[in-house]
């Protein structure tokens, strides 16, 4: 490997360190307006449900009433609204077709839908911090006007990082800046464990029995993230003038979970987006209490909503980013087949009927991991980080980031190569 590659690795992945590092900075430093005494009374009780994933989110943000306190969550819900509609909408469809400027129009449109949800949850969040005693100092018109600028801008600048870490960085940008403020949270919640235990309220076989679970638990999530299904393709010889050229045997691999970690994230931005209000206003009233109480670990509606976003989002978002109609296509083009199967139409069936049971697999291991644990956190003071979610975002972009260092490593050995190659003749 070059020196000219290497310093373009390093610079990549300072830079997302450098980036991840703001971000963590902006993640204790609070709203102007807050009395961090009462807000330390308020959020010492309220860790569970959905303000608790909230939280997980937000890197934590959330317990500090910090300026990333909705962290990067309107921005994926803004492009789930869209890639929903992309499926349905002929607007988008049409923006889809037509390549990179289409999608620079979609990735326009994904801010304004993400300025616009920022807005209302910031509106709504200054509504809830008001309506407990004592939390704001002086509440008011300029209270309000000040926290939903505040944090629009947070959560805009959050975008922003994530983009940049994306083009000039190492990994996807959103996905490691929720990675990052789960792993830096990790520590504090194995303390609160251990404190746990020390103090009597959770038994020593209880706590080694959790961590046995986690590492059960980490060790499957890795098997499932590296399982593939090979599909072989045969390249038929052909003779040009007196030499015969291809008959080589390839595959097409397919993975298990070929969406990754975005159904679990998308899942959980769809359960928080309705209920961001009922959740930021902690109140005594009645109808948010009951509404908040319907979404808490261990709830028959929340499980059952959680696991039916999880299979929806999976099948959805791998119908989008695997087309068995284009590679049966492309692999007719370049003379490609697999064996007994006619190339065309009925290879594209085939490879969409081995792809519909892989997701359905995918599916149901990504609800396995991510509801699991929420039944010990349900019965058991077991902190948020150390639930199922958490755990499967920490694992698998841990994954895809050391892959996408692995694929610049090889990619550039392979120049090396080359570039030794010519120099030779």
């Amino acid at each position: 490997m070059s020196s000219s590659n290497q310093n373009d690795l390093r610079n990549r992945i300072l830079f997302t360190i450098f980036i991840l590092a703001i971000y963590r900075l902006g993640t204790f430093v609070p709203l102007p307006g807050i009395d961090p005494n009462q807000l330390q009374i308020l959020m010492e009780g309220n860790q569970k449900g959905l303000l608790g994933m909230f939280n997980v989110f937000a890197g934590g943000a959330i317990s500090r009433m910090a300026i990333f306190a909705l962290g990067i969550m309107p921005y994926i819900s803004s492009s789930i609204i869209v890639q929903l509609l992309t499926g349905v909408s002929e607007y988008f469809k049409n923006l889809k077709a037509q390549g990179e400027k289409g999608r620079q129009q979609i990735t326009q449109i994904t801010r304004y839908g993400t300025v616009l949800l920022a807005t209302v949850q910031g509106y709504g969040l200054s509504v809830g911090l008001e309506s407990s005693a004592n939390l704001v100092i002086n509440p008011g018109v300029f209270f309000k006007i000040s926290t939903v600028t505040t944090i629009v801008a947070g959560t805009m600048f959050l975008m922003w990082l994530g983009e940049q870490i994306t083009q000039r960085g190492i990994g996807n940008g959103i996905s490691l800046i929720i990675f990052s403020g789960i792993v830096a949270e990790i520590p504090r919640a194995l303390a609160t464990t251990f404190e746990l235990g020390r103090t009597g309220a959770l038994s020593t076989i209880v706590i080694i029995s959790i961590f046995i679970i986690l590492i059960l638990t980490i060790m499957f999530i890795v098997f499932m993230e590296r399982a593939l299904r090979k599909i072989p393709i045969n390249y038929p010889k052909r003779q040009v003038g007196n030499k015969m050229y291809g008959g080589d045997t390839s595959h097409l691999p397919l993975k298990i979970n070929s969406a990754g970690v975005i159904p679990a994230i998308f899942a959980s931005a769809l359960l928080l987006l309705p209920i961001t209000f009922s959740n930021f206003n902690i109140s005594q009233n009645e109808t948010f209490m009951n509404i908040a109480s319907f979404f808490s670990q261990g709830q028959p509606l929340y499980m059952l909503l959680y696991a039916s976003g999880i299979i929806f989002f999976t099948f959805f978002y791998t119908s989008i980013t695997f087309n068995p109609n284009e590679t049966a296509e492309n692999l007719r083009k370049y003379g490609g087949f697999i064996p007994g199967i006619r190339p065309g139409e009925s290879t594209a069936l085939y490879i969409e009927n081995i792809l519909t049971k892989l997701t359905t697999i995918g599916a149901l291991y990504l609800t396995l991991v991510c509801l699991m644990p929420e039944f010990l956190i349900a019965n058991y003071p077991i902190p948020f980080y150390l639930g199922g979610t958490s755990i499967l975002i920490v694992v698998v972009v841990a994954i895809d980031t050391v892959t996408q260092i692995q694929t610049r490593l090889m990619s550039s050995q392979y120049e090396q190569l080359i570039k030794k190659t010519q120099f030779g003749k």
